[in-house]
């Protein structure tokens, strides 16, 4: 849904594999990221890895974090969703760290800017969580963790509001014996009740939620101006 609402605003909009799923049980390898001037705007989504992982930090996480600080020099507008949010943190001075609350299934998050990031229930799956980086405004919240911030021309995201019922199957398909979401005592059929109950309500306000982060970046000074 994330990329339709970019393509609904007017991006063509083209992805980038980094981690191939052949490669998921050995994700440190190199990679040779594009350049992030080539782009009008960056978007750093998940992935299952700790962003502070020693080995990833040294391998293509070290690369990716090169990626949104010279996106954010250039003022390239980026936004990073859960993973992309930590990497965003991690990559401006914030701290991330294994979460004390983790958080699997549909939260409502508080907004302080319902223009930016519309408040509702957004789907959360993350045992991580970051602080805020320096110089950062904290926008959005849940009671276990920043859901929202924004540096610049760059926002940061911990939910996931790319997440529909398609999405969910492959998530988890990949969640095998229910292991992850088990901990946290949430039934997949749980998460897939909830997921259809709200589709239809996030995909319009993901729709605002990009809009929204267009226009807000828009209006932020440009760095090299």
């Amino acid at each position: 849904m994330l990329g339709n609402a970019f393509a609904d605003a007017g991006y063509d909009v083209a992805t980038f594999e980094v981690v191939p799923a052949d490669r998921a049980d050995a994700p440190a390898l190199h990679v040779e990221f594009p350049d992030p001037t080539d782009y009008d705007v960056i978007v750093p989504l998940g992935a299952r890895w700790p962003v502070y992982d020693e080995k990833l930090k040294s391998t293509w996480v070290g690369a990716q974090t090169k990626l949104v600080l010279d996106a954010a020099a250039a003022g390239i507008p980026t936004l990073g969703v859960c993973f992309g949010g930590q990497l965003l943190a991690q990559a401006f001075g914030a701290r991330v760290s294994r979460s004390d609350l983790p958080e699997i299934g549909w939260y409502d998050v508080e907004s302080d800017q319902p223009e930016l990031i519309p408040p509702g229930p957004w789907f959360e799956w993350h045992f991580d969580r970051f602080t805020l980086p320096p110089g950062a405004t904290e926008i959005a919240r849940t009671a276990s963790a920043v859901q929202a911030f924004a540096l610049g021309r760059a926002v940061g995201l911990q939910f996931h509001p790319e997440l529909d019922p398609g999405l969910l199957e492959l998530w988890l398909d990949d969640d095998r014996d229910a292991g992850e979401a088990g901990l946290l005592g949430v039934s997949h059929d749980d998460l897939r009740t909830r997921t259809a109950e709200l589709h239809d309500d996030a995909g319009r306000r993901i729709r605002a939620l990009v809009n929204g982060f267009l226009t807000y970046t828009a209006r932020q000074p440009c760095p090299s101006s």
